[in-house]
């Protein structure tokens, strides 16, 4: 199955992997349903530190990172979203929180979207796809 993005670039739809970061597993299933049927492949990491370990050592791989703001163990999702950032300065960023929205503005990455806990499926499609969209083309 191919999808055609906006910049007339074609790509196979298992390319679009986006990196899942969720400690909670019943979430982690909600996320991982929600975008398998929106086109999708997910990758779980149930930790932060597992998350950039990842990013680090699959470069190129993930289109997109959903992340938990507040993850267990010693990285939150802020600090996994800045990683993600270290390594493609424009790399998509979805943030999903219950309590933490507030923190948004001054720990966030520029141009990534906040969803708040609880949030329908069909919202976390639409965020992966505007900001794969809305992604400059590499040269």
């Amino acid at each position: 199955m191919e999808l055609a993005l906006d910049w007339g670039v074609r790509v196979l739809a298992d390319q679009l992997v986006v990196l899942v970061a969720e400690d909670d597993q019943e979430i982690q299933i909600i996320v991982e349903d929600s975008l398998t049927e929106g086109g999708f492949e997910p990758a779980i990491a149930p930790s932060g530190e597992e998350a950039v370990t990842l990013l680090k050592g699959n470069k190129g791989s993930y289109r997109a990172l959903v992340v938990d703001v507040n993850l267990r163990g010693r990285m939150d999702g802020w600090e996994v979203a800045k990683h993600a950032r270290e390594i493609d300065p424009e790399f998509p960023v979805i943030y999903m929180t219950g309590a933490g929205a507030d923190k948004w503005p001054s720990l966030g990455v520029p141009n990534s979207i906040l969803l708040e806990k609880p949030f329908a499926p069909a919202q976390l499609v639409t965020a992966v796809s505007q900001l794969l969209i809305s992604r400059t083309p590499k040269a």
